[in-house]
């Protein structure tokens, strides 16, 4: 990829210009249409198949890759001829869509059948509504018809349910756009946008569907689709009101050097995370100035491409720096980290538009915020976020709670911008477990107790049920608060109702750090994770142990790096030795502090 000059006097913080961001847009495609099928429908990118098989894979690439052209394109015109290709691309996928060819599209249908192309259909409808004047407009009408029929079975298939509503709002807003709109398009907006209202919990925070999944979709999706429908259609929207709450939360989600907190699932889409950010820019909704916005999303495209996201032949990795397997998901292809391209809206915003002529502003004030919506505690210091989770589990209600379900990306109680999760199959970082008989429990669903903050210190408090590798077991519990003061996190676990034997751990950061005993740990060691995290290949985590029966109580500290302060605790009385002091009571939940 080439990318111009950095320039330190407009871009002090990264270098990177507008003009970094067509030649990153401009690296990209050309680099993954090598890859393209002879009639130029699908983009058949080097690597393992998913779940989803081949020819999605293929499809994958060529609607992921549409959406980086598509914002390139309307943002500042075709000088690649970038949509040529997807014309032709067009209408050869649907010509024959279903058939086992190089070229012919999957249909469209349901997420418990075969539902991938489904989630490919919004990208193909929003390229194609962005560009319409350059390529839609001119397309012929048999070809047009074809592609409509193609995208319909958005609409006439169930999604599944989350943010997949949001696919077929999109392919209907374009239907709607270039006049073939009808009942059909309508009714597929007016779920989705149903849907919507009841998965919004409040300060900009979305459910990702109807249980407590809070994460990157948030911005990157449950944000986007409808933000964007809407500036494109010229309507005003509550929805940008909310876009704008989430981006006072989603600033701090970064570090100084342009890593978002490793946190959630499709974590592969790296800088998609900047997504929201870029959006906001451009149609106005966001608290944040443009030199502060154009560092967050310059931040962490520059954080990616000087990584390793790009493989030998220029192609998003699936990954995190380089290629990570544990970060994918199954449903993950070699086209998938392509929803990067979400990150490209920010073009959309012209060359003479703040957001490129401001001087980049730093983002590097130590914080505390706690969100309660999500369940959320952000902690920066020194450049370094951590993120407290305690209410976002990515399991639907009606899912039963087991161990062979714990996922490294929403089960543990801490995660930053500096290191990842062990992987499923190591040792746990940042995690509480019961030990009974010599099995260690996972924490599924978390059920939130509050979070709040005050003058340079938050909390963060929540309970589970600890499942074990068939089953709970009757009336254990573990209630758990997280308090954070400067570098400082102090961990307090209260377990209810273990059985005679039963004992705990606690584990640190995947990283070098620090944990003490202050409270009922008898034993301390440390515990290996071969497999390492997206930041190493080997880590060792430090290991606290203690007895468990009947009811225990539990207080650790913790620092992430080096430093932090002499914390000591009288039981869930914790203070500093400047004299700040913590309470925590149980029955009910009560954190004060002087």
């Amino acid at each position: 990829m080439k990318l111009p000059p950095d320039d330190r006097e407009l871009s002090p913080c990264t270098g990177y210009t507008r003009e970094h961001w067509v030649a990153a847009a401009d690296g990209l495609l050309d680099a993954a249409w090598r890859w393209a099928s002879p009639g130029k429908a699908r983009l058949d990118l080097p690597g393992p198949a998913s779940a989803n098989g081949v020819r999605s894979d293929g499809l994958e690439g060529f609607a992921r890759t549409f959406l980086a052209a598509g914002f390139r394109v309307a943002g500042g015109g075709d000088p690649r001829n970038w949509l040529e290709r997807y014309a032709e691309g067009l209408d050869a996928g649907t010509r024959t869509p279903g058939r086992d060819d190089a070229e012919s599209w999957p249909v469209i249908l349901g997420h418990d059948v075969a539902g991938q192309p489904m989630v490919e259909s919004a990208s193909v409808a929003l390229g194609l509504r962005l560009t319409r004047p350059w390529l839609w407009d001119r397309l012929d009408s048999n070809t047009q018809d074809r592609v409509e029929a193609w995208l319909r079975g958005a609409l006439r298939h169930v999604p599944a349910p989350n943010n997949w509503y949001l696919f077929p709002f999109t392919v209907a807003g374009f239907l709607d756009d270039v006049g073939r709109g009808d009942a059909e398009t309508a009714r597929a907006r007016d779920r989705a946008l149903e849907l919507l209202e009841g998965w919004y919990r409040g300060d900009g925070w979305y459910a990702d569907g109807d249980g407590r999944a809070f994460d990157y979709y948030n911005g990157w999706a449950l944000h986007l689709y409808p933000v964007l429908d809407a500036h494109l259609a010229g309507k005003p929207t509550h929805h940008g009101d909310r876009l704008r709450e989430h981006l006072q939360s989603l600033r701090l989600w970064f570090g100084t050097d342009g890593a978002p907190v490793h946190f959630g699932r499709s974590l592969t889409y790296r800088f998609a995370a900047v997504s929201a950010i870029g959006l906001g820019a451009v149609t106005g909704d966001t608290p944040l100035r443009p030199g502060l916005s154009r560092r967050l999303l310059s931040g962490s495209l520059k954080y990616f491409l000087d990584r390793g996201a790009l493989d030998d032949n220029g192609i998003l990795s699936l990954g995190w720096h380089g290629p990570h397997a544990p970060t994918t998901q199954f449903y993950s292809g070699p086209g998938s980290p392509y929803w990067a391209s979400k990150a490209f809206a920010c073009l959309l915003a012209p060359e003479d538009h703040p957001l490129w002529t401001s001087t980049e502003e730093p983002d590097d004030a130590d914080t505390i915020r706690a969100e309660p919506a999500p369940g959320f505690l952000l902690q920066k210091v020194d450049g370094v976020v951590r993120l407290h989770n305690h209410g976002s589990d990515h399991l639907r209600p009606h899912e039963a709670e087991a161990a062979d379900g714990d996922d490294p990306h929403y089960g543990r109680f801490a995660y930053s911008t500096h290191t990842g999760p062990t992987a499923r199959d190591n040792a746990a970082d940042n995690h509480f477990a019961v030990v009974i008989g010599g099995v260690r429990s996972v924490r599924r669903r978390i059920t939130p107790l509050g979070a709040g903050q005050g003058d340079g210190w938050g909390w963060a408090a929540s309970w589970h049920r600890p499942i074990f590798k068939t089953a709970a077991v009757p009336g254990l519990r573990v209630e758990s608060v997280t308090v954070v003061r400067g570098r400082d996190e102090v961990r307090v676990h209260r377990v209810l109702g273990a059985p005679p034997g039963a004992a705990a751990e606690q584990t640190g950061w995947a990283a070098d750090s620090v944990l003490e005993p202050l409270t009922g740990w008898t034993g301390q060691d440390e515990v290996r994770a071969p497999h390492g995290t997206a930041y190493a290949p080997w880590v060792a985590l430090a290991r606290l142990t203690g007895p468990a029966e009947g009811t225990a109580v539990f207080v650790a500290h913790a620092v992430l790096g080096a430093g932090g302060a002499e914390v000591t605790a009288d039981g869930t009385e914790i203070r500093w030795p400047d004299g700040f002091t913590v309470r925590i009571g149980f029955d009910p939940l009560e954190v004060t502090a002087g």
